[in-house]
Order: structure tokens, then sequence, then C-alpha cells
């Protein structure tokens, strides 16, 4: 996949382009979540997972950040203890029109990043130690970069949203065969039994559908924030391994974390929520080469057949 040419109506383009499709998406995790409250429960099972996703929504629209947070022990900064990292994160958070949120260090040699949030007015991003001792500052800084990409594209509250409706859809998928009514009530087994095992894998796809197509729009804001595409796919090659070698404690505690870096940790490409970082790579250096100035044309000399060098 190849970004558009780096101009601000194409951006405005590719983000609505890639709004619609999550909005379809999302539909359809809902959908899958009402389907299979029906299976269960009939008409009734339907409106109440219907109910329940709005009140699992509801929540973690007010709770999200800290909750997240909390799960990795993030510790916040300002200038006066992290004077280098909050001053970047200052800077690119003036470059990109969005009010300054707040910075958290986590200490973890899995290096990794995110952001979280309902909106951009309640947005943080986070780093890992093992993120900042390993690049660059015009690496982390694209990696910043990244993730104010995914704050002004309110990418945050839409993939908690997303990750607590999978989750849901696994809870259901679990105990429906157990709690599904009684005697006539009782579902059918081999449509129960279909929607047990086919339900989270159908939400997992969908997961991995809107948070890829999210990943890609995030990295082409970072590059357009940054201004330096190429940094960011440096940073992406080299986290990328060690991402996926040294352990992330939050992310064994709760695998539906990892769908928050900036790479996957822990997971095959397969199953993970990410596009392939290769793919990433070859889209940024698109784009690095799309920005790249014209080569100045090789200047002819003169000579008496042609003295104006045409």
């Amino acid at each position: 996949m190849c970004y558009p040419d780096s101009t601000f109506n194409d951006f405005k383009e590719f983000k609505e382009v890639n709004g619609m499709k999550t909005a379809m998406l999302l539909a359809a995790l809902t959908a899958l979540f009402m389907g299979l409250g029906y299976v269960f429960g009939g008409s009734g099972g339907a409106m109440i997972a219907l109910i329940v996703a709005a009140g699992m929504n509801l929540f973690t629209f007010w709770n999200a950040d800290s909750i997240v947070l909390k799960m990795h022990d993030a510790r916040e900064v300002d200038a006066r203890s992290a004077p280098e990292f909050y001053g970047l994160v200052a800077e690119l958070a003036r470059r990109a029109q969005l009010p300054m949120p707040r910075v958290y260090l986590i200490e973890s040699a899995n290096p990794n990043a995110f952001a979280t949030g309902r909106n951009p007015e309640h947005a943080a991003v986070a780093a890992t130690t093992g993120l900042i001792d390993r690049l660059t500052r015009d690496e982390v800084a694209a990696v910043m970069a990244h993730e104010l990409g995914h704050v002004k594209n309110r990418d945050t509250l839409t993939m908690t949203m997303v990750a607590t409706i999978a989750g849901a859809i696994s809870m259901i998928a679990n105990f429906g065969m157990f709690f599904g009514g009684h005697g006539e009530n009782r579902p059918n087994p081999i449509i129960a039994m279909a929607a047990v095992v086919m339900a989270p894998f159908a939400a997992m796809i969908v997961q991995m559908a809107i948070s890829r197509t999210r990943e890609f729009s995030a990295d082409r804001a970072g590059a357009e924030i940054s201004g330096n595409p190429r940094a960011l796919a440096s940073a992406l090659a080299k986290i990328a391994g060690p991402a996926q070698a040294i352990p992330s404690v939050a992310s064994e505690r709760n695998p539906a974390a990892a769908q928050l870096y900036i790479v996957p940790t822990g997971v095959s490409d397969l199953f993970s929520t990410h596009p392939a970082t290769e793919k990433r790579i070859a889209a940024l250096m698109a784009m690095d080469a799309s920005q790249a100035p014209a080569a100045p044309a090789a200047v002819r000399r003169a000579s008496a057949l042609d003295p104006l060098r045409k």
C-alpha cells in the first residue's frame, strides 16, 4: 500500500475514506454482538446485547485512559522531570495544532509507545524507556508524531471501543452455551456451537481490519506532523524485532493492550492487529520519495552547432 501524494486535500480525502471504513467495520462488529445475543436469547437477547454494548462503551469513553495507563504502571512526566522528551512532544503537538497531551514514561525494556484518551482535549501519550534508549531523537520524534496522529484522527477512542465490544463477544460466546435459555427457549445446538466458534473469530477479523486501517493512517499523519517519514520508517525497522522478542508485562496480562502499541508484541503477523511492518516501511519510504526534490536537469555545454544550449 502506498500513500497518496502529500497534499492537504489528498490527506483529508485519505482520512475520510479510512473514517468511512472504520464506521462500517464498527457497525459490523456491533451487529455481530447483537446477532450473538439473538442466537442465545432471541429478540430480547439482541436488545440486551445492544444495551450492554452501549453501557460498556459509555464506561470506556470516560475511563479508558486511566485504565490503560494504570495497566502499564505509567509515570506522568513534565518539563522538569523529563525536559527533553516533554519538550519534544510539546513541539510536535504545536505542529499538529493539538492541545498539549499528558506525557508518560513506562519503565520497560520492550520498545513501544501508545496514545490513549477519549478526545484530543483529554489525550495522553506514553513511551517505554526501551524505545527511548534504542532510537535517535529524530526517530523518537517520528514515533511520538505517529501517536499524535492517532490522537488527531480520534483513533484512541475508536480502538478502545472496538476492543471492548470484541472482548464482550468472546465473553458471551463462552458463556452463552450454558446460560442460553431452557427447554424450548434453548438455541439450536448446531447454531449455538457455530456461534461459539465463529463469533470470536469474526470479531477478531473485524478488529484487525479496523486497527490495520488506522495504523496506516496514523503513519501518514505522523510523517506529516514530524516532516520526516524516513525517520519513522527507520524507527519501525529498529523496534519491530525487539518488541516481539522482549516480553511486555502489560500485554501478557491483557492481550487487548497490544493493539494500542505502535508495533505488535508477542503475536504472529497472521493474527496481528497491525499491518506487516515491512508494508508500513515501504509506504513511508514511498512517501519520502514523493517529497524529495527533483534532481536538477543536467546543464548542456554550448557548442558551435547549439550556442543557446537547446
